[in-house]
């Protein structure tokens, strides 16, 4: 493709990777989305020959009209864009300061979600930004359902309000970011929050937010730490097991 946004197709391409790698998503299921411009984003979509997120290469990410859902060039029966296109255009557009969405089905995520967990500042140190995410407040769509029309899924940006990512009852998560690895890593966050409650009830405790005091002293280790050096191990682990991207 000519179109000058190669290098952008490649970091969709390696956030869904990423997602896959880390557990986040299983088979075919999952997506994320980054802006680009003139009302347009790029959009992880499904080929004729699709064999999951895994396995995503750039030619698998798509120029996709936000105002009609449609995807830009691309011949009919070529592609098609997600099902659940809707959390896509509608976060994107009541966010203008977000760049990218990711939607994943993280296991944990599902089965807290189920069982009512609400996921507080269980730990500090042990993933600080995780830490901070849940102190913030992390809300919950309390709805199952395919979020296929425009009409569910302005019922979940009502949940999902200005917080940076949302739990989906009994379906997953969507997170938002700056940029791919932004909103990846967010997700992963919650994936932690998530095992790590599940973890303690298991061992027969209950989950406690820590103290305010603890969380005061949580320092802001930056991005150059938590975002991109965290990107960069991830991206190195996808390349050790034979998931990179030639």
């Amino acid at each position: 493709m000519s179109d000058g946004l190669d290098g952008l197709r490649r970091d969709v391409a390696l956030g869904c990777r990423v997602m896959a790698h880390r557990g986040l998503v299983e088979n075919i299921l999952g997506h994320i989305s980054l802006r680009t411009d003139g009302g347009r984003a790029l959009v992880r979509c499904r080929g004729p020959h699709e064999i999951g997120l895994r396995f995503t290469t750039p030619d698998d990410v798509r120029v996709v009209d936000l105002d009609t859902g449609e995807i830009v060039n691309s011949p009919a029966g070529d592609y098609a864009v997600p099902s659940e296109l809707p959390i896509h255009t509608s976060v994107l557009a009541a966010h203008p300061d977000v760049e990218c969405v990711v939607h994943a089905h993280p296991p944990d995520v599902v089965v807290a979600s189920l069982a009512g967990f609400a996921l507080e500042p269980i730990f500090g140190a042990y993933d600080i930004p995780a830490a901070r995410l849940a102190a913030s407040g992390i809300p919950v769509h309390p709805r199952s359902a395919l979020i296929r029309t425009d009409e569910l899924a302005e019922e979940m940006i009502e949940a999902l309000g200005d917080a940076p990512a949302v739990v989906l009852k009994g379906h997953g998560v969507v997170t938002t970011g700056a940029d791919v690895a932004d909103a990846v890593l967010r997700a992963l966050q919650v994936d932690t929050l998530a095992r790590m409650h599940l973890r303690v009830r298991a061992a027969g405790a209950t989950p406690e937010a820590i103290p305010e005091d603890d969380l005061a002293e949580l320092p802001d280790l930056g991005s150059a730490f938590n975002r991109e050096t965290l990107w960069r191990h991830h991206v190195a682990a996808l390349e050790q097991d034979g998931l990179g991207l030639t």
